[in-house]
This record gives C-alpha cells, structure tokens and sequence, in this order.
C-alpha cells in the first residue's frame, strides 16, 4: 500500500502538520478549480488524508461518535481540560495520545510520542508525535498544541 492508497476525504482542517484542540473543523474548504473557474470542496488524499484523520481523532472526545456507531472512536485528552500541566497531566496526555494513535489502522508503529510544555504559556504542551504509516518506512510528523485551559486557543 502506497500513501495513495489511504483514500481521500473532504478537507476539514486547514493546518494538517500542526492544529490545535478547540478550533476544531466547521466548515469544509473550497478551491478554484482551474480547469473550470468554478468553485468545488477541497479534498486531501494520500498522506495528507491520514494527518487529518489522525488531527480529527486527537480532537474528537471518545465517545463523541457512539450514536453513529463508532463508540471507540476519538481520545480522552479532553478529560484534561481544567487539570494542572504537571507531570502526572502530561504523561496522560502521552498515554491518550498512544492509545489514539493505536487505534488508527493506517499507523504501524508509533516512533515517538511527546509532551512538551510551552515556555512561554503556562497551561499549554505541544504534542508531538512521530509515527510510520503501515507499508512505508517514511516517519509523519505531527504537532498537537494543546491547553490545559478551559476555552484558551492558542
């Protein structure tokens, strides 16, 4: 399987390499299409299609999706929001990260995971993550700022 091969979706997010916890996807993109003028949706496809599903499953509270018959699907970082960004916080964020990314089909192995606090605001971390997609042996690396804080978006 090529990254081609991961499918195609619409386009939800704008930022695939680097999107944060609140400012979750409202309103599908749309492009020029150059050989008509006319406007259409934007898709991603290929790798660009499993950055965003894994985006989409950080910000999605698990549970969320049950009523459609996905009752696994999304993480538990929300749970965090309103806790203290100490250690014990961060390494649950390390753990819910993990245990998202293990759920995904497309990850065959997870390179790295970390939890990195923001010098400068003192509710936020970045999640970085670093993964290799199933038949490839090139690394996707994504970077999930997230807040301790109730309603803060960076």
């Amino acid at each position: 399987m090529a990254y081609q091969d991961f499918g195609s979706d619409l386009r939800l997010l704008k930022n695939l390499t680097q999107e944060n916890d609140r400012y979750r996807g409202s309103d599908l993109s749309t492009a020029i299409r150059p050989e008509t003028g006319l406007v259409d949706l934007q898709t991603v496809t290929g790798v660009q299609n499993l950055q965003q599903a894994l985006l989409l499953r950080f910000i999605t509270h698990a549970g969320e999706l049950s009523i459609l018959g996905h009752p696994d699907y999304g993480s538990l970082l929300y749970t965090l929001i309103g806790e203290l960004n100490n250690d014990t916080n961060r390494n649950l964020a390390k753990l819910y990260t993990i245990e998202a990314l293990q759920a995904e089909p497309r990850v065959k192995e997870i390179v790295s995971v970390d939890v990195i606090p923001d010098p400068k605001i003192h509710d936020m971390v970045d999640i970085t993550v670093s993964i290799t997609a199933i038949d490839s042996d090139t690394q996707l690396n994504l970077v999930f700022p997230f807040s301790f804080q109730e309603g803060l978006i960076p």
